[in-house]
């Protein structure tokens, strides 16, 4: 049976992972498949990258995602595109809904860089006041 799960990769207390097609029998690190894609979670935001065309054919071909890789496919919107083609809907129906969801990842995105900065002005607020007591 193949699985699509993460490889360990990079230095120390830095890793890096490449999404890779398995054999279930085979070590973490041991041999594989083939390489899929890279999951960096070195970056902010984590890096990933997929090569979705090889990812289709190995799902097709009954490989099975571990969880970690599925929600690491669902933040990239490859498993929502999958669910639809799986589901028989059409190239024009598959564009638009994934169009939506990464318009909707912007607006997620903004909106937690919004509160995060209104969250520091206000530590920053509160902090002035006391600065000013002390001296």
């Amino acid at each position: 049976m193949v699985k699509i799960r993460l490889r360990r990769e990079g230095k120390k207390k830095h890793p890096i992972y490449k999404f890779v097609a398995t054999d279930i029998r085979k070590p973490r690190n041991g041999g594989y498949l083939e390489a899929l894609g890279q999951y960096n979670p070195n970056t902010n935001p984590a890096t990933i990258t997929v090569r979705e065309t090889r990812v289709e054919y190995w799902l097709r071909k009954g490989a099975q995602p571990t969880d970690t890789v599925r929600s690491l496919f669902r933040r990239t919107g490859f498993w929502l595109k999958w669910t639809l083609v799986r589901q028989g809907k059409d190239e024009s129906v598959v564009t638009s809904v994934i169009e939506r969801w990464q318009m909707q990842q912007a607006d997620k995105a903004k909106r937690e860089s919004d509160r995060k900065a209104r969250r520091a002005a206000k530590k920053k607020a509160a902090a002035a006041p006391a600065a000013e007591a002390t001296a």
